[in-house]
């Protein structure tokens, strides 16, 4: 109880507080600061802090995921605006991110591995890399320097659980993409911002591993 309503309290400060800061890469101050945006920031920073707190329990990855909420939804808004991933946000985010985990994994009670986290980084990195090489128009450099950072919070509670969030993130911009397409508001070629796919994908992929090191 203790914990959700402290995850709570953080989603909802974290929130009201990234609402102003987009127009800094965006320049859409007016749309970014309205307080329409300020609440529907926070209340979707509070639901996902939530959703975290309750998966994970009291362990000290908690921590770790709950620091990574409001830069993750930072970028995710970054890029629906401008399609862009600033390098300034995903590498101290990916460094931020492996000490926090690292922090983690020498308390007690803990539910992952730092070791395969820090692989998951590169195997995910090498991964995007890989498939921008392949199809340089379906990414963008942003999004492989993303990826080690999902590699890290995927791989902490393993393998299937790196591939799940990885599949899934593909599979939510397949749909999204298809749905566009049927009514009219997107092309073949219209660019869509892959950026918040990854990011969703790898939310469901630790609050699956989250409940599964519970059991």
């Amino acid at each position: 109880m203790i914990v959700g309503t402290v995850a709570a309290l953080w989603g909802v400060g974290s929130g009201i507080v990234l609402a102003r800061m987009p127009h800094r890469f965006t320049r859409q101050t007016v749309a970014m600061e309205s307080a329409t945006a300020g609440a529907g920031a926070a209340a979707l920073s509070a639901l996902v802090c939530v959703a975290l707190a309750v998966t994970t329990g009291p362990r000290p990855e908690l921590v770790a995921w709950l620091l990574l909420v409001p830069p993750a939804m930072l970028l995710a808004r970054i890029d629906l605006a401008v399609q862009r991933l600033p390098d300034v946000l995903t590498l101290p985010l990916g460094a931020g991110t492996a000490v926090a985990l690292g922090v983690a994994a020498v308390l007690p009670g803990h539910g992952g591995s730092w070791t395969r986290a820090l692989l998951g980084a590169v195997v995910l990195g090498a991964a995007y890399f890989v498939l921008l090489l392949i199809n340089p128009s379906g990414l963008g450099f942003g999004d492989v320097k993303l990826a080690p950072t999902l590699g890290l919070v995927l791989g902490w509670y393993g393998w299937p659980v790196l591939f799940a969030g990885t599949f899934a993130g593909f599979v939510l911009a397949a749909v999204t993409g298809l749905i566009l397409l049927g009514i009219g508001r997107a092309g073949r070629k219209t660019p869509i911002p892959f950026g918040p796919f990854m990011l969703l994908g790898a939310l469901g992929g630790v609050l699956l591993g989250a409940a599964g090191a519970g059991v």
